[in-house]
C-alpha cells in the first residue's frame, strides 16, 4: 500500500537548544518531536535514572493499600493475587507473589482461563478463592471495572486491593483502588502498564516495611532484580516508552539481558536470545508471544509457573510447552489471517472493518486484527462467534482512539474495554450488523477524512550529514517503542539507486549515490520488483561491522520515485 510522507514541522527553538547542550542541531528536532523542550526534560530522557521514578505514595490509594498489605504480611493472613492471562497480568502476578515471598508471606496466585472465565474477576473464581479462607484479595492488571465481583468478595469476608491501569468507571468498586487514571489521583505519570503499577506498589510496601524494622529480621529485597518482569509486561502491553516507562524499560531490559531467573533463561534460549543484549523488539516479537501463547491456547497456568520456578529442568519443560503452544498459535493465526484478508478484500470504501466467523479461535483474533489493521490501514475488529454471542478483539491505527470509538457503539455491545490502540468486546450475534454500522459511523465521525497510511519523518537530511559521531548520539535514544519511535529521516534530494542485490527473505542490498559519493543501503521488505533509477528514500541510519571496521548503512523504509 502506497504511503504518504509527512515531514514533522521544523522547530527553530529546538535546534538552538541542541546547540546549547552540545548536540548536533537535528537532535533538537528529534527531541522536540518526542515532546522534549527543556534542558531538564532532555537530560532526564537521554540519561534516565531509577531516581527519576516518582514517589509511589503520590498514587491515590497507595498509603491505604500498603498499610492493609503490611497487616496481612505481619499477621500471616491468607492472600491471593488475581491476575490477567496476558503478559502484563502474568508478570504482575509473578512480581507481587515473589516479593511477598521475600517478605515472608507465601501468597497464592490465580490466573483465570481465557475462554471459560474471560477477563477480570468472575463470581465463581471469587467464591472459590473465598472458600480457601482468603482474607485479602489483590487484583493486578484488572479489577477496576469489576464492581459486582468485588462486592461479592467483600460479602465473603475478603478485603480487596485493586492494582490496575485501565480507565476506571464513574463508580469505583468498594475496594482500595490504586490506579493512576482514577479521578483526583495526583500521580503525574498516567501511562504505566499494570506491571508498572504493581512495581510502584512493591516499592512503597518495601519502604513501609523498612520503617517498621521488618528487614532487620530478613534480607531486604533488591527491587532491581524484578525489573526483568517489569520490562516484559511493559513492552507486551504496548504502553508509551516515555517518562517512567522509559526508566523502567532502560533498566528492565538490562536486567532481562543478564537475568538468572530459570524460566526466562530457558525461554530466551528457545527464542535464540541466550547471547547478547535483549532489546524492545526481542521482547515484542520473540519472548512476549511465547508467554502470551499460554493464555491464547488454553494453557494459562504455564507462563506463571515458568516465571516462578527455581528449578532449571522444570523451567525448560515449561518453556518447551509454551514453544509448542506458540507453534499452534502461529498455525491458527495464519489460517484466520488468510480468511480475514479475503473478507476484507471484498469490501470497498470502508472506514473500518468488522469481520466475523464461527471458525475463528478467540485467543488468536487480536494478533490477526493487528495485521489486518496495518495492512489495510483501517481500524479493525475481528469477532469469533460461538452460539448466541461473539468475542471480539480490535486494533486501531494511530489516528483513532479505539476505546473512545467503541464507547459510541456501546448500546450494541454486551461489554467492552481497552486502550487507544487495542480493545476487547462481547456482542450478541444479532447485534453484529448494527454494531458494524455504528462502528463505521463512529470512526468516520472521529477521523473526519479517510485514513491514509502515513510515514512521519523526523527531518530531511543530506546523507553526508550522517557520520559515526551522529550514530553515537542516536545510541542515546533507545529503548524505542510507542511514543519514542526509531528516528526516521528522508534524503534531502533524489538519489541514484544502483547495484541492487536481492538476498532472499525480502532482503535487498543496494548502493545509493548522492552527488559523487555512494553509500550502502539495505531494506527488509516491501521493495518493488522494479526499482526506479532515481528516488528519495525514507531511512534509519545504522552501523555494521565490515572487514574489521564500522561503517554506516542506510536502512530504507520507503522510497518515492523522482518526478520526471
Amino acid at each position: 500500500m502506497k504511503r504518504r510522507w509527512k515531514l514533522l514541522p521544523r522547530d527553530e527553538d529546538a535546534l538552538k537548544l541542541a546547540e546549547r547542550i552540545g548536540l548536533p542541531p537535528v537532535f533538537g528536532q528529534l527531541l522536540a518531536n518526542r515532546g522534549l523542550r527543556t534542558e531538564e526534560e532532555v537530560e532526564r530522557f537521554l540519561f534516565p535514572s531509577l531516581s527519576h521514578l516518582t514517589d509511589p505514595f503520590l498514587m491515590k490509594g497507595m498509603e491505604e493499600g500498603v498499610k492493609r498489605a503490611t497487616r496481612a504480611i505481619l499477621s500471616g493472613e491468607k492472600v491471593v493475587v488475581y491476575g490477567d492471562y496476558d503478559v502484563d497480568g502474568i508478570t504482575s502476578s509473578a512480581l507481587l507473589k515473589l516479593f511477598l515471598a521475600d517478605c515472608g508471606l507465601e501468597a497464592s496466585a490465580y490466573i483465570p482461563k481465557r475462554l471459560q472465565e474471560g477477563y477480570g474477576l468472575n463470581p465463581e473464581a471469587v467464591k472459590e478463592i473465598g472458600a480457601q479462607g482468603t482474607r485479602l484479595l489483590v487484583t493486578v492488571d484488572c479489577g477496576v471495572t469489576d464492581r459486582q465481583e468485588v462486592e461479592l468478595a467483600r460479602r465473603l469476608g475478603m478485603d480487596v486491593i485493586i492494582l490496575d491501569h485501565h480507565e476506571p468507571p464513574e463508580e469505583l468498586p468498594p475496594a482500595i483502588v490504586i490506579d493512576p487514571l482514577q479521578r483526583n489521583c495526583p500521580y503525574p505519570f498516567k501511562g504505566l502498564a499494570g506491571v508498572g503499577v504493581t512495581f510502584a506498589f512493591v516499592m512503597a510496601l518495601r519502604k513501609e516495611l523498612r520503617e517498621l524494622g521488618h528487614w532487620r529480621r530478613r534480607p531486604e529485597p533488591n527491587l532491581k532484580r524484578y525489573l526483568d518482569l517489569v520490562a516484559l509486561g511493559t513492552v507486551a502491553d504496548v504502553v508509551p516508552v516515555i517518562g517512567e516507562n522509559r526508566v523502567l524499560l532502560k533498566f528492565g531490559l538490562e536486567e532481562l539481558s543478564r537475568t538468572r531467573r530459570p524460566g526466562l533463561v530457558a525461554l530466551k534460549e528457545l527464542s535464540g536470545l541466550s547471547e547478547g543484549p535483549v532489546d524492545y523488539g526481542h521482547v515484542a516479537f520473540r519472548l512476549a508471544p511465547r508467554i502470551n501463547a499460554g493464555g491464547r491456547m488454553e494453557r494459562e497456568e504455564v507462563p506463571l509457573k515458568l516465571l516462578l520456578t527455581q528449578d532449571p529442568e522444570e523451567a525448560k519443560r515449561f518453556a518447551e510447552e509454551l514453544e509448542e503452544a506458540n507453534r499452534e498459535r502461529q498455525a491458527l493465526q495464519e489460517q484466520i489471517y488468510r480468511e480475514a484478508k479475503e473478507m476484507a478484500e471484498t469490501l470497498e470504501g470502508e472506514w473500518a472493518l468488522v469481520l466475523c466467523s464461527e471458525d475463528w479461535h478467540p485467543g488468536v483474533i487480536g494478533i490477526v486484527a493487528s495485521k489486518i489493521a496495518e495492512e489495510f490501514w483501517l481500524p479493525t475488529v475481528l469477532i469469533a462467534l460461538d452460539g448466541r454471542e461473539g468475542k471480539g478483539s480490535g486494533r486501531s491505527i494511530p489516528e483513532l482512539h479505539l476505546r473512545d470509538a467503541l464507547k459510541r457503539c456501546s448500546e450494541h455491545l454486551i461489554a467492552f474495554g481497552g486502550h487507544r490502540a487495542a480493545a476487547g468486546l462481547k456482542v450478541l450475534r444479532e447485534e453484529v450488523p448494527l454494531f458494524r454500522e455504528a462502528f463505521r459511523e463512529a470512526v468516520k465521525l472521529s477521523l473526519g477524512e479517510r485514513p491514509i497510511p502515513t510515514l512521519y519523518l523526523d527531518a530531511e537530511l543530506s546523507l553526508g550529514q550522517i557520520d559515526l559521531r551522529f550514530t553515537e548520539f542516536l545510541e542515546l535514544l533507545p529503548p524505542y517503542g510507542p511514543g519514542n519511535p526509531r528516528p526516521l529521516f528522508c534524503s534531502a534530494q533524489d538519489l541514484i539507486l544502483e547495484g541492487v542485490r536481492r538476498l532472499g527473505n525480502d532482503t535487498v542490498r543496494l548502493s545509493v549515490r548522492e552527488g559523487s559519493r555512494s553509500y550502502e543501503a539495505i531494506s527488509f521488505g516491501g521493495f518493488p520488483e522494479e526499482l526506479p533509477q532515481r528516488a528519495k528514500i525514507a531511512f534509519h541510519p545504522r552501523t555494521e561491522q565490515w572487514e574489521g571496521y564500522k561503517r554506516i548503512v542506510f536502512e530504507v523504509r520507503d522510497l518515492q520515485e523522482a518526478s520526471s
